[in-house]
């Protein structure tokens, strides 16, 4: 499908790039199926005939490959009968409004692939796993790509279809009968995006909550349960320098430590989970905190430190403030927008400056109330104090001294 050379004089530039638009459109489902295939017939079909994987692990990673290949056979069919003797599409609106539903067969595929990928992660420490892919890297049919970008290639896929409609809609005249179908169809396609993007958001919080792990039962706060988005997550370092990954549910603002349980990576909870309505935040000016909290921090001059900001509880009970370091400013903007926006999905905010300021108030009269535990504080939780001075001890010389005048004083009554 394709502008024939001599057919190209007749028509204007604007539908010469309408039909190139719509070409695009075409040539791109024609190599989405050629990656979907070469990825069930090079990656999929050898590693379940050599018993490298499971059908069941094979079937968790490469979801439902058959079903979306005749999905994108069926448009392509659509367009080609579509296409006149010239090689151009007169309409394809319509066609791709009747179309696009089936993309909601992604729905389960764009949920999974946070699990698929740390399941193929976890696979590539088998040696057989690491040998197979390896060699399919180095094959002229893989282009150096590796086998998730082939199975990411979907979802890319997906996000590109409004710009590619948009892009025809742009070189379709006002008065053609393809625009009205062309807006409708951007809709749908965004609206099915959304609906995506949506199961992709509580799948991935799922899978997070999963893997959270808690020392005590009193840790887990029932709002976990009512998480349904994951709103950023990330590592970060304490003031003591520890490192940590923390998650800002929709919820709750969960601190943990990455550890490996029997070959299995989760998240150890620290301290409690602060709720979102409970939350306070405050912007740390570069070079106003002292990183290191260390014992030997106290002999120390710690160095001052960017990219800080301040997270703590209004409820006193739970008296807990946590200085978080980012890498860099961007990244600490970014945590700084999603706490913002978190807290003003919860609340009412006040505007930034009165709302720090409160913060900075209530956490000088919560120390009243109770003790706040910052990161000025050993593993065992218990504040880190200056240096403990040794019981004083006696040498057995000055022992002897000590006891010999002791009997003087007895005897001179001195």
């Amino acid at each position: 499908m394709s502008l024939r050379g001599d057919s190209k004089s007749t028509f204007t530039t604007k539908e010469i790039k309408r039909q190139e638009a719509i070409y695009e459109l075409y040539r791109g489902e024609q190599d989405l199926i050629e990656d979907l295939q070469l990825a069930r017939k090079a990656y999929h079909d050898p590693m379940l005939k050599l018993s490298i994987m499971t059908e069941e692990e094979l079937a968790h990673i490469f979801g439902d490959l058959d079903a979306y290949i005749p999905l994108h056979e069926d448009l392509l069919m659509k367009l080609t009968e579509e296409t006149g003797p010239n090689g151009t599409v007169a309409q394809i609106g319509q066609i791709v409004i009747d179309w696009l539903p089936g993309l909601n067969a992604y729905k389960n595929y764009c949920s999974n692939q946070l699990a698929a990928k740390a399941l193929l992660d976890q696979k590539k420490q088998d040696r057989r796993v690491q040998d197979f892919l390896q060699r399919c890297l180095e094959s002229p049919f893989s282009r150096k790509l590796d086998l998730w970008s082939f199975l990411d290639i979907p979802r890319s896929r997906l996000v590109k279809y409004p710009l590619l409609l948009r892009e025809i809609l742009r070189h379709t005249p006002p008065d053609h009968p393809d625009g009205p179908s062309l807006e409708k169809a951007i809709t749908i396609i965004q609206e099915i995006l959304s609906d995506i993007n949506v199961r992709k958001g509580e799948s991935e919080c799922q899978y997070y909550i999963d893997k959270l792990e808690y020392l005590d039962d009193k840790q887990r706060d029932p709002l976990i349960d009512t998480c349904k988005n994951l709103l950023c997550h990330g590592e970060l370092r304490s003031k003591s320098g520890s490192r940590l990954h923390v998650f800002l549910f929709s919820e709750l603002l969960v601190l943990t430590r990455p550890v490996t349980r029997n070959d299995r990576s989760c998240f150890q909870v620290y301290r409690q989970p602060i709720p979102v309505r409970d939350l306070a935040l405050e912007d740390l000016q570069d070079g106003e905190i002292r990183m290191g909290g260390s014992f030997r921090g106290a002999f120390t001059n710690p160095e001052k430190v960017k990219n800080v900001f301040r997270v703590s509880s209004l409820d006193p009970s739970h008296g807990q403030s946590h200085t978080l370091h980012v890498n860099d400013v961007y990244h600490k903007q970014q945590w700084l927008n999603c706490l913002r926006t978190a807290m003003a999905q919860q609340q009412e905010a006040p505007p930034k400056v009165q709302q720090e300021e409160a913060v900075r108030a209530r956490r000088r009269s919560s120390t009243l109330l109770a003790p706040v535990y910052d990161e000025e504080t050993n593993e065992n939780n218990l504040p880190v104090c200056g240096p403990k001075l040794r019981p004083q001890t006696l040498s057995k010389t000055r022992l002897d001294q000590k006891q010999r005048g002791s009997v003087k004083r007895k005897e001179t009554g001195v």
